[in-house]
């Protein structure tokens, strides 16, 4: 198999450009073409430097430019120029590992992967390797709000020609448009954890600062947009604070019912310093909070709990809550099967009685991604009484289930900020989780079996078993005051019980990679970045 390395070249350093041929040629797969496209360089020593590759290596195809395409039109010529099966993006001031076309060699040997990406990480002034960024597995919603894919990308030749290459006008972000385009049609993507690109920091760099390249955002807004219309999403492309990443914001041209099914036995807790009835401020603050117009409250009541307390939600909610009654022994998993059952709405929100909303289009998010087809249910980023992140997705860690992040802040910049960006995730917690009822059916709901803990476990892996995502999203957020009025404590049953039903499904997972080790929870960096 030939892979062919596309790299647009304008004004590189000597030395810059030096170690880039030279990572080239030093490949150890040696079927490989390298196509430099020299975009009218100004500085003399580039096309000398060219020349004398091609000179020296027949797998080097330079092309000369006398007019300056920008990298888009330069990254093009390189590509109708290829010869390979498959092509490799480099970009002329970074660097491959020698062993990087022999491993995305051995992903293309299947042959129905169309597009295969790589770890990376940043090689200092200094010549040291730091950051490393150790990705997930292929996830398109976090790819929507981040070019987390990069480096190294590699797709199939056809593919790239087929959905019309590099386009003018998406200089800065010309690769994300293009395998936006590519992993709409692409079979199957894969995802070498290994790190087999050093992305460079040069003045010239995007890594030096957001100010290097500033219509690089605005390639990369359009090109979003471009995206969500051609897969019928209907959403607004807005920008976060952190330059370059952005959220799919979904819009809503109707409001159907959604059912809030919030269980429960009125207890009592102190938060903030301030003793609290916990389903009593729940829905106050969905009362007062939420800005979608069509919604329900099931209440599904223990017997022991006090009558004044469902007075007093009933009250709060203003006839848009049903209380239902629970007789038997507590079972989290039956009490919430039991509200599904008796809610009119097609969309159900499972919403723990210790939580308060914060942010009021937390209904419009939950909404805008358990909607669509192939999700099977959503989740939003939830925060401990101090602003600490209580939930943001479980994470599956050698047969141990556990919440990613736990603990740390939510401006985080770890994993390249992944707290900021909608993802999917191995697993969502039941303290807040939209489904829609068809899918809640489907898979039979919550298994009874686990009454207390790990049930929103199961229900998540029950859901990817179908093939379904499983989004988390920090467009909105609510508190979790976990445990304030409950014993936390997992039996050893419950243990039992789910890894006898899942086994090795809990000792990876896709989303979390390798690398960070198989003990943590929180995106560790190996000692060697340390």
């Amino acid at each position: 198999m030939r892979i062919s390395v596309l790299t647009p070249v304008h004004d590189p350093p000597a030395d810059v450009l030096a170690e880039c041929l030279a990572s080239v040629a030093e490949q150890t797969w040696r079927d490989h073409q390298h196509v430099l496209v020299d975009d009218a360089s100004r500085a003399p020593h580039v096309g000398e430097m060219l020349v004398a590759a091609a000179a020296a290596d027949p797998r080097v195809t330079v092309i000369r430019s006398d007019e300056n395409l920008g990298i888009a039109g330069a990254s093009q010529l390189a590509l109708d120029a290829a010869e390979g099966e498959v092509v490799a993006l480099l970009d002329h001031d970074d660097v491959l590992v020698p062993t990087a076309l022999a491993r995305m060699a051995a992903a293309f040997e299947d042959p129905l992967v169309d597009y295969a990406y790589s770890d990376e990480d940043v090689l200092a002034p200094d010549g040291s390797l730091i950051e490393p960024f150790f990705k997930p597995d292929w996830s398109p919603e976090r790819f929507r709000d981040q070019m987390y894919t990069c480096h190294l990308s590699a797709m199939r030749t056809e593919l790239a020609r087929e959905v019309g290459g590099f386009r003018r006008g998406f200089d800065g972000s010309q690769d994300w448009d293009l395998v936006l385009r590519a992993t709409e049609r692409a079979r199957r993507i894969v995802h070498i954890p290994e790190v087999l690109y050093h992305w460079r920091v040069i003045a010239t760099s995007v890594l030096a600062g957001t100010e290097v390249k500033p219509y690089a955002y605005e390639s990369a807004r359009r090109a979003l947009e471009e995206h969500a219309a051609r897969v019928g999403i209907d959403a607004d492309v807005v920008e976060l604070p952190n330059r370059g990443y952005f959220h799919l914001v979904r819009r809503h041209a109707a409001h159907p019912l959604v059912s809030i099914v919030v269980p429960t036995r009125g207890s009592e807790g102190r938060i903030w310093g301030l003793p609290r009835r916990m389903v009593v401020e729940a829905v106050r603050s969905i009362v007062e909070r939420t800005t979608w117009p069509n919604w329900e409250l099931v209440v599904v009541a223990d017997d022991d709990t006090p009558p004044e307390v469902l007075e007093e939600v009933v009250e709060l909610a203003g006839g848009r809550a049903r209380v239902v009654p629970f007789t038997e022994p507590f079972n989290f998993s039956a009490k919430c099967n039991l509200g599904a059952s008796v809610a009119a709405g097609d969309l159900l929100v499972f919403l723990n009685d210790d939580v308060e909303v914060i942010d009021g289009n937390w209904l419009e998010v939950l909404v805008g991604f358990a909607r669509e087809p192939d999700v099977g249910a959503s989740g939003l980023v939830l925060l401990f009484e101090d602003g600490r992140v209580q939930h943001a997705g479980h994470v599956h860690l050698a047969g141990n289930p556990g919440h990613l992040m736990f603990g740390q802040l939510p401006d985080s910049p770890k994993n390249r900020s992944a707290l900021a960006l909608d993802r999917e995730v191995a697993g969502l917690t039941a303290a807040c989780l939209c489904i829609r009822r068809e899918v809640f059916e489907e898979v039979g709901g919550y298994n009874e079996a686990l009454a207390s803990n790990y049930n929103d476990v199961d229900l998540s892996l029950k859901l990817r078993s179908r093939g379904y995502r499983l989004v988390v999203s920090p467009q909105a957020r609510l508190h979790h005051f976990e445990s304030v009025t409950r014993d936390p404590t997992v039996s050893e049953l419950e243990t039992r019980t789910l890894r006898g039903r899942w086994g090795d499904q809990l000792l990876g997972d896709p989303y979390y990679n390798p690398n960070h080790g198989t003990s943590y929870d929180n995106y560790p960096v190996p000692l060697r970045y340390v």
